[in-house]
């Protein structure tokens, strides 16, 4: 098997730890870490309070949910029908139950400081929700009846 020659021969390493250290910075650049930070229930609270908040996925609009007090929520595709319910803290997860649904559905929710997003446990990144916008105004859910709307 053919050697590598000069400061990168295994029997040269050893004797250059300054190399090393250079190869291995270089590599974690070469390699950047994704600073995902969880939020906690206290900090999902704190972000939401009071507001509504939308959505891209895969850089397209997907929707929207508004925050109320007492943890209750409402949710839209944006095509105005909207879903009623709460959500709740489960150590690092925040799960929302909703009239319609019998069961939770669980997300984590990240803030990297520049970018606040949203996976369901146990999917891929690729599939994030991205919020892309935050307001005071309420959602709009006239719903399948027309002229109907939800106001809290």
């Amino acid at each position: 098997m053919p050697r590598l020659g000069g400061a990168l021969d295994a029997g040269h390493c050893n004797t250059h730890p300054a190399l090393m250290k250079h190869l291995f910075l270089l590599a974690l650049l070469a390699c950047p870490a994704q600073a995902e930070t969880k939020m906690t229930p206290s900090q999902f609270e704190a972000f939401t309070r009071d507001t509504t908040v939308f959505f891209n996925r895969h850089d397209a609009p997907y929707g929207a949910e508004q925050y109320l007090s007492g943890k209750r929520v409402v949710w839209s595709f944006l095509d105005g029908t909207c879903q009623r319910g709460v959500w709740f803290g489960d150590r690092d997860e925040i799960c929302f139950l909703y009239d319609d649904q019998p069961d939770a559905l669980c997300w984590y929710f990240f803030d990297d400081g520049a970018r606040q997003s949203a996976r369901i446990v146990g999917d891929d990144p690729a599939d994030d929700l991205v919020v892309v916008g935050k307001s005071s105004e309420p959602l709009v859910c006239p719903g399948p009846d027309v002229g109907v709307s939800y106001r809290p």
